[in-house]
């Protein structure tokens, strides 16, 4: 009976794949053919299979999980065509690639028996480790390690709770909070050019990025490599003739508009990289996020004035764009998932409930000392490093305190989480479904009488 269990997993996944295969010839097919899709990955949860008897196979079943994404991704050009990616075609769509990923970070972490960062360790450099935490796509794999070009795009995802935010403010959940695009110099060295919101543009060596601190990476390739070089060059141009001192330096956007240049987010960046490569023929995304939300309390807070926008994570819906590989941390991977899960339930309840975060003393504290950081001594400096590490000149006091008020709200949350996790994984060998996650966290609000760390509920 519990030999059995890869192969029994191996048939939920042909379930799936079943799905996959099933031709579509309406965008309605095409929706409900992707709800299902989620619904059957949703349900294949650890509790399912003996774990010990899973762990030898887990591998070469996250593998499998990975080519069945990459199916799914390559016939997106195909659907977009026929104009079958309606909104709700492409909410089903990010939601079953999201889905899809979280099963296969469960079975790596299985794989090395949920071992955890420990407190003086750092992440791995993007793109190392053994095997399992890279997965190449075969027709870019020619079993060397990966030859980065001008033009590719890197999307990130840091350890957080603001990348958490980033990547679940808009419509649709995702697990990514940073894009970047890769410059080649004329001596062959790589360069990283990208908008941050500490420092703004800048240009950074992709040494240096890939050991920064990622949780998670995936490498996007445009199939004009011409063009994807022309973007590349011509945006490390930008950048760098804006940090000269007789130049304008381009800082972060927080408003997250699309229009205009003199300042730069993320994802905009890269949307400017290859509108100029292309002399404005190529504009991204070609699906945005939007933000639709009835409560628009966090987001105006933190600066956000847009309706729809260019995340990072639309990124994978790109027909232009291929997925050249994918690569992940482990040891931090639950962790990046719980947060995820949490900043679902926490703009669930904004949403559902009017919650909305209520400053306090301390918060104005850190919103005026993060607004006189460039004048505080190092001792003034460390009572805010936590929450806000570095405060750019642009960045108001509104939105300091939005991000500190985030992150106590979701950090003693996030320790309980963990700890139930470890619990469930020292009593059945498997970390929380999410739907764990999520009845943990209700049961929290219902018992908190409205009141959630600095989010307090109206309704």
């Amino acid at each position: 009976m519990l030999s059995t269990t890869p192969h029994r997993l191996e048939e939920d996944l042909a379930a799936v794949e079943q799905i996959i295969a099933r031709p579509v010839a309406t965008a309605g097919e095409l929706a409900a053919n992707l709800g299902q899709l989620y619904e059957a990955a949703f349900g294949i949860s650890l509790d399912r299979y003996d774990v010990a008897s899973l762990t030898g196979a887990a591998p070469r079943i996250a593998r499998a999980i990975f080519d069945l994404r990459l199916r799914v991704r390559d016939q997106i050009a195909d659907w977009h065509g026929r104009g079958f990616l309606t909104l709700e075609g492409q909410k089903a769509l990010r939601n079953a690639l999201r889905i899809a990923r979280y099963a296969t970070d469960m079975l790596g972490e299985l794989n090395i028996r949920y071992a955890q960062l420990g407190p003086d360790e750092k992440t791995l450099r993007g793109f190392t480790g053994h095997s399992v935490n890279t997965f190449v796509n075969p027709a870019y794999d020619n079993g060397e390690d990966i030859p980065f070009q001008a033009g590719d795009l890197l999307l990130m995802r840091g350890m957080h709770h603001n990348s958490a935010a980033i990547a679940r403010i808009g419509d649709v959940d995702s697990q990514f909070s940073h894009l970047a695009i890769i410059h080649t110099d004329a001596n062959g060295k790589h360069w990283v050019v990208e908008a941050l919101i500490e420092d703004g543009s800048v240009i950074n060596s992709l040494s240096d990025v890939l050991h920064h601190g990622l949780g998670r990476c995936v490498l996007f390739r445009h199939r004009d490599k011409q063009l994807a070089a022309r973007a590349a060059a011509l945006i490390h141009e930008l950048v760098r003739h804006s940090n000269e001192r007789s130049r304008r330096h381009i800082w972060y956007d927080f408003t997250m508009e699309l229009a205009g240049d003199k300042q730069l987010f993320c994802s905009k960046l890269v949307r400017k990289a290859y509108a100029l490569g292309s002399e404005q023929a190529f504009l991204l995304p070609t699906f945005t996020t939007r933000f639709d939300m009835k409560n628009r309390d966090f987001i105006e807070r933190i600066g956000v004035t847009a309706k729809e926008t260019f995340a990072p994570a639309d990124i994978e819906l790109e027909p232009a764009f291929d997925l050249v590989a994918e690569w992940q941390d482990y040891r931090v991977t639950s962790r990046l998932r719980l947060q995820d899960l949490l900043m679902d339930r926490l703009f669930l309840w904004m949403d559902e409930h009017d919650y909305r975060f209520q400053e306090d003393w301390p918060i104005k504290l850190i919103g005026y000392l993060g607004l006189l950081s460039g004048q505080l001594s190092s001792r003034a400096k460390d009572l805010i490093s936590n929450v806000v590490p570095k405060v750019p000149p642009n960045m108001t006091r509104a939105t300091i305190q939005a991000v500190a008020m985030l992150h106590k709200t979701a950090e003693p949350l996030l320790a309980e989480l963990q700890a139930l996790e470890r619990r469930s994984i020292d009593r059945s060998g498997r970390p929380l479904h999410a739907r764990e996650v999520y009845d943990f966290l209700e049961a929290k609000r219902q018992a908190s009488g409205g009141e959630i760390g600095y989010l307090v509920g109206r309704a």
